[in-house]
């Protein structure tokens, strides 16, 4: 009697472990660059899919995801998933076979009845979805104050040479047009970046914008010279811009709109991504987003290229194909998921079954609504682009030319490490 005792206890023993593994097991492990108030809010999106699943989610925070990720690619023993910079290291990692082929995990019918196909065709390279579009953020966005604009007489303008007429009335009145910050820690040069994208896509077009992207141009191109000038036309004149270079330099992305916000106002526009609501909310909790602080379209250029969408956005790929990874992408591809992402950080999520509601404004819901029936859309060039050009030589270079370098030798400068990416 007592034999089987112990034999019954010992059964139940190794049962009971079995379990505590298989619950051990139900794992997703996902690496990202989020800290701060993005990864609190990815925290709540982890949090609803464990207690709709029962799956852990364990998040690995890095600043240098691009080399870590790569390390851990070297070495066997990649996560499950990851967030991913863009298109570019998207294509990256599937020449090294290192992706999951989306369309062999997710809901394909619900996901194309779900998601405007721009986001779709942005995860697909040679015939395999790589990535998924988490949420996105509008880019050609110009924020002002329509109080200051009211008092000053100023109107918003529509065409480059309307911006043009305003920024000399500005100077003309005594107040500076622009507030730029290019500073971002390993990042600095982004917002210059995203410049002179809105500035190509408007004075050359989508079609030469993509050229540019894939180096079927090269960046000594008159074309891609001509952006860069329209650029440094604002950013190296310190009547049009705050500080001048130096302060363009060395003040954080984040906080240079602060300057909307003094009084007086040191500058009058902005031009930043949707996202920066946060920004300006965090330093300044009594402002009413699309009241005190409103945006405007990047201005058209060229009549003929129109006015397209830049932007850029959260992009999620599977690494391992397992249960518990498959099961964390379809359900990031859900309207559940990206409202609680988009309600915490004012981004502007991809499925368009999303309750309009949970969006925190009707500034923001404008611009969901805007982003998503978007006719030209394209995504941030320098994410699109390798590692080593976009978010290297890219970043770099506009530094260099706002420093004062020549753009000759600017634009040669990327061109080589241009050469040696693709």
């Amino acid at each position: 009697m007592q034999r089987k005792l112990v034999v019954a206890l010992s059964i139940l023993l190794v049962f009971s472990f079995s379990l505590t593994a298989l619950a051990q097991d139900r794992v997703v492990t996902m690496m990202g660059v989020w800290g701060g108030q993005e990864l609190e809010a990815f925290k709540k999106v982890m949090v609803a899919f464990t207690t709709k699943t029962g799956i852990k989610v364990q998040f690995e925070g890095t600043r240098d995801l691009p080399t870590l990720l790569q390390t851990r690619l070297a070495a066997g023993n990649p996560p499950d998933v990851a967030a991913i910079p863009g298109p570019g290291a998207m294509k990256e990692y599937a020449d090294q076979g290192a992706l999951v082929d989306l369309n062999t995990v997710l809901d394909l019918d619900t996901l194309k009845a779900n998601m405007n196909k721009s986001w779709i065709e942005l995860g697909t390279y040679n015939d395999g979805l790589y990535a998924l579009m988490f949420s996105a953020d509008i880019k050609s966005l110009v924020w002002y104050r329509p109080d200051q604009f009211a008092a000053k007489g100023y109107e918003v303008p529509t065409t480059w040479e309307e911006m043009e007429a305003l920024m000399d009335k500005m100077v003309a009145n005594g107040d500076t047009p622009w507030a730029i910050g290019l500073e971002s820690g390993a990042a600095s040069g982004w917002p210059a970046t995203d410049w002179i994208e809105d500035i190509l896509l408007r004075t050359a077009g989508p079609e030469v914008y993509d050229q540019w992207v894939d180096h079927e141009i090269p960046w000594t191109d008159p074309r891609i010279k001509e952006a860069f000038e329209v650029f440094g036309k604002i950013t190296t004149n310190s009547d049009y811009v705050y500080g001048g270079p130096i302060t363009v330099l060395s003040t954080n992305f984040g906080d240079s709109v602060a300057e909307l916000f003094t009084d007086p106002p040191r500058a009058m526009m902005h031009r930043q991504a949707s996202f920066i609501t946060s920004f300006i909310q965090d330093a300044n909790p009594n402002v009413k987003i699309g009241e005190d602080v409103d945006f405007f379209a990047f201005p058209m250029i060229k009549p003929e290229h129109g006015n397209p969408m830049l932007g850029g956005g959260d992009m999620v790929a599977q690494f391992k194909s397992t249960p518990e990874a498959t099961a964390f992408m379809n359900f990031l591809a859900t309207a559940e998921a990206q409202e609680i992402w988009v309600s915490e950080l004012g981004k502007l999520g991809t499925n368009n079954k999303i309750n309009p509601a949970v969006y925190p404004d009707d500034l923001t819901r404008e611009m969901a609504r805007v982003l998503n029936e978007a006719d030209v859309f394209r995504f941030d060039g320098s994410d699109s682009m390798p590692a080593a050009v976009g978010s290297g030589a890219f970043w770099e270079g506009t530094l260099m030319y706002v420093g004062g370098e020549s753009l000759d030798d600017v634009l040669e400068f990327i061109e080589a490490a241009a050469i040696d990416s693709y």
